[in-house]
C-alpha cells in the first residue's frame, strides 16, 4: 500500500486538481486507506505546500477526512472503542464475528429442533448461547493466539495480530482469557445439571485444538468436534438431556460442515503453512479438494435428514436442506483454491447457510401443528 500511495503522489503532483477529480472519487471508494496515508501528518503532503494541503486531501477523502465515526458494524465498534481497549477486542475477533456466527449456528439448529411442536425455539436459550457463542469464540481466539505467536509473526495474514505484533503481552492475554471463561462459566451455570457438565466437558478440546495443526493434517476436524459441540449442549439445555438419535447425527452434520469451510479458509494460508511447517486439510488434499469435500458434503446431508427424520421435521424442513445441499455444491463447484480472497468470501458464505438452515428448522417445527391439526380432522371425521 505504501508504494501505490508514493506513486499516486507522484503524479498528483504533475496533474491539475480539475483533472484528477473523478479519477480520485473512484480511488476514494476503493481504497479508503489511501486516503488516510494522505491525511496524516508528515505523509507525502508537505505542510509547507498550502496548495496541495487544501486541495488533495478532501478530494481522497471526502468531507469526513480528519474525522472518527461511529459505524454501527463489529469493525466501527472496534474502531470506536478506546485505543487500550482495541487490541483485546481484535484479540477476541470482535471485528470478525463470522467465527462467532459459525460456532452459534450449530446450537440454534439444536435449540430450534427441542422446541415442542408448533413453537418458536426458546429465545432466552438464543440468547443464552449467542452470548456464550461470543465469549467461547473469544477465548478460543485467544488461545489459539497464545500458542500460536511464534508462528503468527512469519505468516503475513497473522502477523498484526496483538499478541504477535506486540500490543498486548502473553501474560496480559492470559488475565483477559480468565475473564472470558469467568463470563462463560456464568452463562453456563443458567443451564440445567447435565447441560453443566456436558459444557464443561468442552474445555479440553478448546484447549488442545491449536496444537493440532503441529502434530496432524486433520486440524480442521478437531475444530470440527469443538464448534459444534452447541449441536449437544443446545438440546439439552432446552429438553434437560440429550436424544442422541437427533443429537448425534446433527453433531456429525456439524463436523462435516466445518470440515467443508475450514478447508477453504485454509487454503488462505497454504504457502505460508508449508513454510512455517504447519499442517492442515488444505495440504492434505490439495488439488483433491474439491473431491473430499463433496464426500464431507455427502455426509452432512445424511446427517441433516435423519435428525429431521428422528426429531420428527417437515417439509419446510427438508426443503432447506436442500438448498444447503445447492449451496454447498455451488460453494464448492466455484470456489478457486488457488485465490485466498475467494477461498475468504466462500467460507463467510457459511453464515448464511447455516441461518438458511436454521429457518428451516423453525418453519418445520411450526408445520408440525398444522400437521397434527389436519391429522386430528381426520380423526374426528372418521370416527363420526
Amino acid at each position: 500500500m505504501m508504494s501505490s500511495t508514493k506513486l499516486l503522489a507522484h503524479a498528483l503532483k504533475r496533474s491539475p486538481p480539475q483533472i484528477c477529480a473523478a479519477r480520485l472519487s473512484s480511488l476514494r471508494r476503493q481504497h479508503g486507506n489511501i486516503a488516510t496515508a494522505f491525511c496524516q501528518p508528515g505523509s507525502c503532503f508537505n505542510k509547507s505546500d498550502d496548495h496541495k494541503q487544501r486541495i488533495w486531501p478532501p478530494l481522497l477523502a471526502g468531507p469526513n477526512c480528519g474525522r472518527r465515526f461511529f459505524r454501527v458494524t463489529p469493525a466501527g465498534i472496534v474502531n470506536a472503542a478506546p485505543a487500550s481497549v482495541q487490541p483485546y477486542l481484535r484479540l477476541m475477533r470482535l471485528d470478525k464475528p463470522i467465527g462467532t456466527w459459525l460456532l452459534y449456528l450449530p446450537c440454534a439448529w439444536s435449540i430450534g429442533l427441542a422446541a415442542d411442536p408448533g413453537c418458536l425455539p426458546d429465545l432466552r436459550m438464543l440468547a443464552l448461547f449467542g452470548v456464550g457463542a461470543l465469549l467461547m469464540r473469544g477465548a478460543g481466539c485467544t488461545i489459539n493466539d497464545m500458542w500460536d505467536k511464534d508462528f503468527d509473526v512469519k505468516v503475513s495474514r497473522t502477523a498484526t495480530r496483538p499478541i504477535a505484533s506486540g500490543e498486548i503481552t502473553p501474560f496480559q492475554a492470559l488475565v483477559f482469557l480468565g475473564g472470558q471463561l469467568s463470563l462463560a462459566l456464568g452463562v453456563l451455570l443458567c443451564l440445567n445439571y447435565y447441560s453443566i457438565a456436558l459444557g464443561a466437558a468442552s474445555l479440553s478440546l478448546v484447549v488442545t485444538y491449536p496444537l493440532m495443526k503441529r502434530i496432524t493434517y486433520w486440524p480442521q476436524f478437531v475444530l470440527g468436534l469443538t464448534f459444534n459441540w452447541g449441536a449437544l449442549l443446545g438440546w439439552s439445555a432446552v429438553k434437560g438431556s440429550c436424544d442422541w438419535s437427533v443429537c448425534l447425527p446433527l453433531y456429525v452434520s456439524g463436523v462435516m460442515w466445518t470440515l467443508i469451510y475450514d478447508t477453504i479458509y485454509a487454503h488462505q494460508d497454504k504457502d505460508d503453512d508449508l513454510k512455517v511447517g504447519v499442517k492442515s486439510t488444505a495440504l492434505r488434499f490439495q488439488e483433491n479438494t474439491k473431491l473430499w469435500l463433496s464426500g464431507f458434503t455427502g455426509a452432512m446431508l445424511s446427517g441433516l435428514v435423519l435428525a429431521g427424520a428422528n426429531a420428527d421435521q417437515t417439509l419446510p424442513y427438508y426443503c432447506a436442506v436442500s438448498a444447503v445441499a445447492i449451496h454447498l455444491a455451488h460453494q464448492i463447484y466455484a470456489v478457486d483454491i488457488n485465490r485466498p480472497e475467494d477461498c475468504w468470501k466462500k467460507f463467510a458464505s457459511n453464515r448464511n447457510l447455516g441461518l438458511l438452515l436454521f429457518l428451516g428448522i423453525v418453519t418445520g417445527n411450526l408445520w408440525k401443528k398444522r400437521n397434527d391439526h389436519q391429522s386430528e380432522t381426520q380423526l374426528n371425521s372418521i370416527s363420526s
